[in-house]
């Protein structure tokens, strides 16, 4: 039964994988395949390195007292296990080793890409340290949302691209249009001309063309929002087992196809090279990480591990010059946030844990729910249980309240699937809408 019940989980697996090695096989740049070799055996090893090298350690971290509960198990003989926590350590130390060996094979002949290599690499480490920090002091609120904005400085200072981004079709005419003498010249509107006094606007010469926004450190502060964003996104969509590790595994090797797709192409090679050159050991130790937190977990990878996988995120989004794509992986994320606003900024009640809860006579999670009544047809559609309370704002208790009870392992593989169809639907967005909008792809 066990056997059967990983089949699930396995199919996910491979078929996150299997686009990323039809694509790696029509990439024609001998130098970037050579480079995602080398990538590729050192994430092989630092599978390898993780599922030994974790079971190893785990004592280590029980014997400090990093131990914890599994609270979707309350009320069950599974209650009181105290389950070795923060091993998200172990996968963030097994991947830097694996990134550090790979300076041998990339930016050697060249001191930006090693600026940029190292500055990755740095943030990374950083936010892996800080995440550990937060799992041995347990920090509030407010600081999980600076820690994320110190660990970008690294890679903030070290950004040398463009800050400039393409306006969108839709709104270009708000900012140029054609000018008094005719010839199809574009001038600036009086909106452009407001605009123009705090951002600099790059105008074609033919109206038609692409109008380029300037945002100076307004970007950098958008780069910085965005490792925010990434690192607690994977940390407040969490709470069941293998949903941290599932998630992250799924939304890299959705990143990874988008740079193999781009790689095949032929466009930016160097930025997507340096983008899937990361993510391969990533993968590699999020997999082996996966093993021991997949349904039962034997260990919780903790806030080390949302971190540092948030801000692999980020890293390779903001190196990899493609945010917006990366926005469109997250989009259970964004959703999830998205709900959990009223909670989060204390509008409704919110409790310290918003998971599942443990209906014992079925042996299947339900929606956990809050003290909070309301006659608006949207908090009557929430409504929960007995005594009509609404459930608590996130999406694994949505999912819950829409297809109804489920078995632990049975929700996270729901909700990696419904992950990986968003990156579907977000590949859809990048390829076959972006041109209507930019005017290409």
């Amino acid at each position: 039964m066990a056997r059967r019940g990983r089949v699930p989980g396995q199919l996910l697996v491979a078929a996150s994988i299997l686009p990323s090695l039809a694509l790696f096989g029509q990439i024609e740049d001998r130098s970037a395949r050579g480079q995602l070799q080398a990538s590729a055996a050192l994430a092989t090893l630092g599978y390898v390195a993780t599922i030994y090298v974790l079971p190893t350690f785990t004592p280590f971290l029980a014997r400090s007292g990093l131990t914890g509960k599994d609270l979707c198990k309350k009320g069950t003989a599974s209650a009181e296990k105290e389950i070795p926590e923060g091993t998200g350590v172990i996968a963030g130390t097994m991947f830097l080793i694996c990134v550090v060996i790979l300076q041998l094979f990339y930016g050697r002949d060249s001191s930006d890409k090693m600026v940029d290599y190292l500055s990755a690499l740095l943030s990374i480490c950083f936010m892996t340290f800080l995440g550990f920090t937060d799992d041995v002091l347990d920090l509030p609120w407010r600081y999980k949302l600076l820690l994320p904005t110190v660990a970008t400085l690294p890679l903030l200072c070290a950004y040398d691209g463009s800050t400039s981004i393409v306006v969108p079709r839709p709104l270009d005419h708000l900012l140029v249009a054609v000018g008094a003498g005719g010839g199809g010249d574009s001038v600036l509107t009086l909106v452009g001309r407001a605009v123009s006094s705090v951002f600099s606007i790059t105008v074609p010469g033919k109206l038609g063309g692409v109008v380029l926004l300037d945002l100076g450190m307004a970007y950098m502060v958008y780069m910085g929002l965005l490792a925010v964003f990434c690192t607690n996104a994977v940390n407040i969509y969490a709470g069941i087992n293998g949903l941290e590790a599932g998630q992250s595994f799924v939304v890299a090797c959705a990143i990874l196809a988008h740079n193999m797709h781009e790689l095949r192409r032929g466009r930016d090679t160097g930025n997507h090279t340096f983008s899937a050159m990361l993510l391969l050991p990533f993968i590699g130790t999020t997999l082996g990480l996966l093993r021991y937190n997949w349904y039962p977990a034997r260990a919780f990878v903790g806030d080390t591990y949302c971190y540092f996988a948030g801000m692999t995120f980020a890293v390779v989004g903001i190196h990899g010059h493609f945010s917006k794509t990366l926005i469109l992986m997250f989009l259970p994320q964004v959703t999830n946030f998205l709900l959990s606003v009223p909670q989060l900024f204390k509008v409704l009640p919110c409790p310290r844990h918003r998971l599942p809860r443990m209906d014992t006579e079925k042996g299947l999670l339900v929606p956990s729910t809050m003290p909070y009544k309301s006659e608006f047809p949207v908090w009557q559609f929430l409504r929960s249980g007995p005594d009509g309370e609404v459930i608590n704002l996130t999406l694994i208790n949505l999912v819950l309240h829409v297809v109804g009870p489920l078995r632990e392992r049975s929700l996270c593989t729901l909700l990696l699937a419904l992950q990986a169809a968003s990156c579907g639907f977000g590949f859809v967005i990048r390829y076959y809408f972006a041109g209507l909008v930019y005017g290409s792809t």
